[in-house]
């Protein structure tokens, strides 16, 4: 069963309250999405990192619910 934005946009900013959330679907076949993440939390921390926060966020469903996820992570200017 593939997931809805809204569910990835809610567990992400549920990991990251500070942070700019953008979904996108980028084939309307709701397994694959990019993400534009803009978050302090990512501060410090190298791109893999980054990354490995927002997979955590998602808590398991990347590769299962969730096909495929562009991301983009940044820290605020």
């Amino acid at each position: 069963m593939a997931m809805v934005g809204s569910e990835i946009e809610r567990l992400i900013k549920e990991a990251f309250p500070d942070g700019q959330v953008v979904i996108v679907d980028l084939a309307g076949d709701g397994d694959h999405y990019a993400a534009r993440i803009t978050s302090e939390l990512f501060r410090g921390k190298s791109r893999v990192q980054q990354h490995k926060m927002v997979y955590d966020a998602l808590k398991g469903e990347m590769g299962g619910a969730l096909h495929a996820l562009a991301l983009e992570t940044i820290v605020p200017a």
